[in-house]
């Protein structure tokens, strides 16, 4: 996260920029996955505006399932610079293949859900009970 200076500013700012709590930016630094914080002469925090962007993929990573141990080593494979290019790139596109395979099961169970609604509907509207959608003898 390095390059040409940028506006600085602190976590409360950070905060209302990238839609996350304070409380939510200090456990992802906590974990080790925010990279290039600096401290002021106060010692405080001092954020710029890379970790907004950051922090969006921090949440996408860990909202699709990737697990905190990943991205801490994400995290410093990029805090290694150029050299690891090619492994950053490795290990999201796998995560993108173990999202893909999630979205595919939640499709395949919304498909299921639909047919069970649709199941109540047709026999609150005709009174009789249909044939079951999800039956042992159908396929699913």
């Amino acid at each position: 996260m390095s390059g040409a200076r940028q506006p600085s500013f602190r976590i409360g700012e950070l905060s209302a920029r990238c839609g996350r709590s304070v409380h939510a930016i200090r456990w992802y630094e906590a974990q080790g996955l925010i990279p290039g914080v600096l401290r002021d002469t106060g010692g405080r925090r001092v954020y710029n505006t890379r970790h907004v962007g950051w922090l969006t993929l921090m949440e996408r990573l860990r909202i699709t399932g990737m697990s905190v141990a990943q991205m801490r080593h994400y995290t410093q494979l990029v805090v290694q610079g150029r050299s690891t290019l090619a492994e950053r790139r490795r290990m999201l596109a796998e995560h993108r293949r173990a999202v893909e395979a999630r979205i595919a099961d939640y499709r395949r169970a919304l498909a299921l859900i639909d047919r069970k609604i649709g199941f109540y509907e047709e026999w609150i509207d005709s009174g009789q009970r249909p044939d079951d959608p999800i039956a042992p003898d159908k396929p699913h």
